[in-house]
């Protein structure tokens, strides 16, 4: 008996502020999310210690009479909820009670805000969650500050990350916001330098750019569909364009930010990729309130739809009838096609077939070994003698090689992946460094990076150095590369230098250090993709370069890069033996 009670109201309060404030980027979420909900056409951001010790969050809105600023720091006050029904309908970007009560008893919060046309606003200070008196003051729209983050909750500050990190989250927050409202402008300053600066966009392809870059923009594909309450509008990446990381995947639903696995599923399985590789993608989902539940995270992070079988299917159709088209021998849904589209030196249209044969073959044209080349079939079906020179082989759609192999005196049949085995090769060239002779541009390149790659780059230029990379700031979210490892040379520097960021921010896993972890990812950027065609001269050289390879079998990341059956196994399989 007299084991459970209720919880004072400030220390329910402290609890309730945890789901919704983890750390400094969630305080700005919640404030930037007031200021497009009250029409904000322009919204700046300040931080201070990365958030810890200063948020300030000012907008040019609609603001708040003296009653309403009031009422808007008491617990479970909203503008947006009047009855149960609206629960299941909500179209704003706000609402979980609202977040200021929430963010007041955890800080220090000052508030100046003026409706539109009145004379003078009305300031309140609320520390730990006791409100002030309201004081008269000038001012237009609503200016929030937010001092001393979990002053009172010192074991939630402990556990904040360096401030690096935590201004990282803070970008990232800033970003996503602007990405899903062009038409606002956002800044944002950091010790009172200017980190972000985003104008107001025509609409989401000038945004893209803004953020991102022309160039990286300009790879992109639109999506743009609409059945009943569904419609999409977004940017993915073609068939080409898929990479080993999940980075540059975003998803929106009516605007807001969220994770949901099935949707980003859907996007996926439109390419029919290989396992491993992942398509780049901006999608925005307009969706009738009433079908889709975004109140059941704290952090409005994850959504719950009455028809998640029929958004996939709508999602998925979406992107197919964008990429299909581009597909060229790369990955495509198989409910459209029995193959991928040709891509072979012969013009066949129905697969994607290339050989090569040695120039002194047999008449008959046959694929196999001829009289010509070194070396003779023995009557056990071995075979002595050197393929090397001038292998024959054979293009088995997509990245598979075949061609006969000696291996310890017999022969036999080989199936290399020509990306597996490239990777290989780059990964170690990469690692050592020394072996691979970095060149210097003769006319350095421009790169512009997202804010926060650019952020991680900078942090990170002696690792970056260390692989062949010359890489020096340029401002503005640019920077300039100045030399390159030699087999990097024509490579897509944007990508590389995001899958290297991507690498870094995972950081150490067991096993397998940063360094390993970049090499990896930058290498399987780097290599040959399916849509590549390699010529006898090119596949020689990648053969010889494998086999010096300290773990010619497998690619970075455990993958084989070719299997091998000798004559003994094959006719086995043929149930000749």
């Amino acid at each position: 008996m007299g084991i459970i009670r209720v919880l004072e109201q400030q220390l329910a309060n402290k609890i309730a502020a945890g789901e919704v404030v983890e750390r400094p980027a969630s305080v700005v979420r919640e404030l930037l999310e007031n200021s497009l909900d009250a029409g904000a056409r322009n919204i700046t951001v300040d931080v201070e210690r990365a958030g810890r010790k200063l948020i300030r969050v000012a907008d040019d809105g609609c603001g708040m009479d003296e009653a309403d600023a009031a009422m808007s720091v008491e617990r479970h006050a909203t503008s947006k909820i009047t009855d149960e029904a609206d629960l299941f309908r909500i179209g704003t970007m706000g609402f979980r009670g609202e977040a200021l009560p929430s963010i007041a008893s955890v800080s220090r919060l000052l508030m100046r805000t003026a409706p539109e046309g009145a004379e003078h606003g009305h300031e309140f200070n609320v520390v730990g969650g006791e409100a002030g008196e309201p004081v008269p003051v000038a001012t237009v729209g609503t200016t929030v500050e937010v001092r001393d983050l979990f002053f009172n909750t010192p074991a939630r500050r402990k556990f904040l990350k360096r401030d690096q990190t935590e201004l990282m989250h803070i970008v990232e927050t800033v970003t996503k916001l602007a990405l899903s409202h062009p038409g606002a402008g956002f800044t944002l300053t950091v010790e009172g330098q200017p980190t972000v600066d985003l104008p107001r966009a025509r609409d989401l392809h000038e945004r893209l750019v803004q953020v991102y870059g022309t160039e990286f923009v300009e790879e992109l594909v639109g999506v743009s569909r609409h059945e009943g309450p569904l419609k999409v509008e977004g940017f993915v990446s073609p068939p080409s364009g898929l990479r080993e990381t999940r980075t540059h995947q975003l998803l929106f639903i009516n605007r807001r930010p969220v994770r949901d696995p099935s949707v980003s599923h859907a996007v996926f399985s439109a390419y029919d990729a290989p396992k491993g590789l992942h398509p780049v993608f901006f999608i925005f989902l307009d969706i009738d309130p009433e079908i889709v539940d975004v109140n059941v995270h704290p952090a409005k992070q994850e959504v719950r739809f009455s028809d998640k079988s029929g958004l996939y299917r709508f999602v998925r159709r979406a992107v197919g009838e964008v990429v299909r088209p581009l597909s060229g021998g790369e990955y495509l849904s198989q409910e459209d096609a029995a193959f991928p589209a040709a891509s072979s030196a012969y013009g066949s249209d129905n697969a994607s077939v290339y050989a090569y044969e040695h120039a002194n073959a047999s008449p008959s044209g046959t694929f196999g070994v001829s009289e010509a080349l070194p070396g003779s079939y023995g009557e056990a079906g071995g075979f002595a003698g050197n393929f090397r020179a001038q292998l024959p082989f054979v293009y088995l759609g997509e990245t598979f090689i075949a061609y006969p192999e000696v291996k310890g005196g017999k022969g036999g049949l080989a199936v290399l992946d020509h990306h597996a085995a490239h990777e290989r090769v780059l990964f170690e060239q990469l690692l050592d460094g020394l072996r691979m002779e970095s060149k210097r541009l003769l006319f350095p390149r421009q790169v512009q990076l997202s804010k926060k790659e650019h952020m991680v780059v900078l942090d990170n230029l002696e690792m970056l150095a260390e692989f062949g990379l010359e890489v020096e700031d340029f401002g503005g979210d640019s920077v300039i590369v100045r030399s390159l490892p030699g087999p990097l040379e024509e490579a897509d520097l944007r990508g590389i230098l995001s899958e290297a960021v991507a690498a870094i921010l995972e950081g150490d896993k067991p096993g397998r250090s940063i360094q390993e972890a970049v090499a990896a990812r930058v290498a399987c950027h780097s290599s040959v993709r399916g849509a590549t065609v390699l010529g006898p001269e090119e596949f020689n050289a990648l053969l010889e370069q494998l086999d010096r390879a300290r773990d010619p079998e497998h690619c970075p990341h455990g993958r084989p890069t070719r299997l091998r059956f000798s004559f003994e196994e094959l006719r086995k399989l043929f149930k000749r033996s």
